[in-house]
Order: C-alpha cells, then sequence, then structure tokens
C-alpha cells in the first residue's frame, strides 16, 4: 500500500506544486496512479501565498484529486483568529499573537490584500476580514486532524503516547512535542507528522518527520510510504530513508 505524504508547506505555493511535481515523477516511475496524497497540515503563516496553497488544495480535491489534507495548529490559529480576532489559542504562547511575525500571521493576512496587520491597530485589521473567503474558511475547517492509512497514522504533531486514536484530543494531534518526540516506544503504525522543525526528512522507526523547515527558508519534503518503509522524493528519485 502506498501513501505519498507532504510536510509543512506555511504560505509557500511554489514548492508544494514542486512537491506535486516530484509525485507526478514517481507515479510515472513506479505506476500506482491511485495513491492519495497527505499534506500534515500547516498550510498557512510565514510563507508569501497561504491563500494560494489554500485555493490550490482546495481546488484540487473539489476536481476530485486524491489529496488529504489534515489540519495543523497553524490552520487552526488562522480559523481561530477569523472566528475571533480578540482571543487566541489556548496553547498559544499569552505574549505572542497571532499576527506576532514569529507565528506569521500577518504574511497569511497579506497574501489576502490585507497589509501591515500586525503594525496596524486591530479593530481597524477586523473590519478588513471580508477579503478572505468564505469558502476558504469553510474548506480549511472541514479538513480533518487525523488520517490512518495502511501500516501508517498521518498527522500533523504526533500523539499523545499509550493513549488510543479515539481517545486523542486536538491539542495534541495538532501542537505536541514532549512526550511524543522523545517515546521510543512502539504506537502501532508508524506515526508520520510534522511541526517540528528538524534539518531534513528523518525516520525514527516508530515515527517519520517530515518538517524540514520549508516555513524558514529551507525545502519541503516529500515523501513516498509503502508499508512502514519511506523514500525521500528528489529531482533524482527515490532516497531512502533508513530507520534510525
Amino acid at each position: 500500500m502506498r501513501t505519498y505524504a507532504i510536510g509543512d508547506i506555511h504560505g509557500h505555493l511554489d514548492k508544494l506544486r514542486g512537491a506535486h511535481d516530484l509525485i507526478a515523477a514517481d507515479r510515472d516511475a513506479y505506476g500506482e496512479t491511485e495513491a492519495p496524497i497527505v499534506h500534515v497540515g500547516d498550510l498557512v503563516d510565514r510563507g508569501p501565498d497561504s491563500a494560494g496553497v489554500i485555493d490550490y488544495l482546495m481546488k484540487g480535491q473539489q476536481s476530485g484529486e486524491n489529496w488529504i489534507v489534515l489540519r495543523g495548529n497553524h490552520d487552526r490559529m488562522f480559523l481561530g483568529f477569523l472566528d475571533d480576532p480578540y482571543t487566541e489559542d489556548p496553547i498559544l504562547s499569552a505574549e505572542v499573537s497571532y499576527l506576532n511575525p514569529r507565528v506569521g500571521g500577518e504574511a497569511t493576512l497579506e497574501s489576502y490584500g490585507i497589509p501591515d496587520a500586525f503594525s496596524r491597530p486591530l479593530d481597524e485589521v477586523t473590519s478588513e476580514l471580508s477579503a478572505i473567503p468564505q469558502s476558504h474558511r469553510d474548506w480549511l475547517a472541514r479538513q480533518p486532524a487525523y488520517f490512518p492509512r495502511g501500516e501508517a497514522i498521518f498527522v500533523h504533531a504526533g500523539i499523545r503516547p499509550g493513549v488510543a486514536m479515539e481517545d486523542q484530543v486536538e491539542d495534541d494531534l495538532l501542537w505536541i512535542r514532549k512526550p511524543f518526540l522523545t517515546d521510543p516506544r512502539d504506537h502501532g503504525a508508524l506515526i508520520v507528522h510534522g511541526h517540528t522543525n528538524i534539518k531534513a526528512a528523518t525516520h525514527y522507526g516508530n515515527r517519520l518527520n517530515l518538517d524540514s523547515g520549508a516555513g524558514y527558508g529551507h525545502p519541503l519534503s516529500t515523501v513516498v510510504i509503502e508499508g512502514s518503509d519511506a523514500w525521500l522524493l528528489t529531482p533524482e528519485g527515490r532516497a531512502e530513508l533508513p530507520r534510525g
């Protein structure tokens, strides 16, 4: 059973298109054109074209592409800001607002034609949020928090170790780091995730981290998974990701 997966996009439509091009080349080389493509969340913030990323993925799904798009913590923060700009995500530090450059929400609003949101009065910015299409909001709100397939479970941040999937809470699925990242146990499936920025996609045996820092100017990682084995897709073809 083959599945393709793409790491945290963070508003980089050009990198997303490049990832899909790598998948198309792999399909040409290995067949299996029906294998789904899973995007592990954080579509928005930091990069220059969050609006374009959402539009591209939304229209792809609407046209019948077998694309799974998971909700990331940045996607949840964006939706929360649109619902109530005066309320922050409960997991976000009280000292850092969604529009703070560290989070990157200002870049997301910029992509919708709302400039300089961090430096202007919030009331003024709030009055301009109608520039964000309701179709984008509704589509983003419908995306799931995790996706099981074969020997893998795809999720944005990770899982709470030792807790059944049906008992997991969204705060963990979208935000967790420790104790998930430090737990060496078999989780019953390969957990494929992003959220925690590392230098390159890495297979740890019980989990596979795809967040190679696209939001910070680094490459967007794209992998193909067969069973619990994984390969990084490159312009030269597949590069095996050995289990750590």
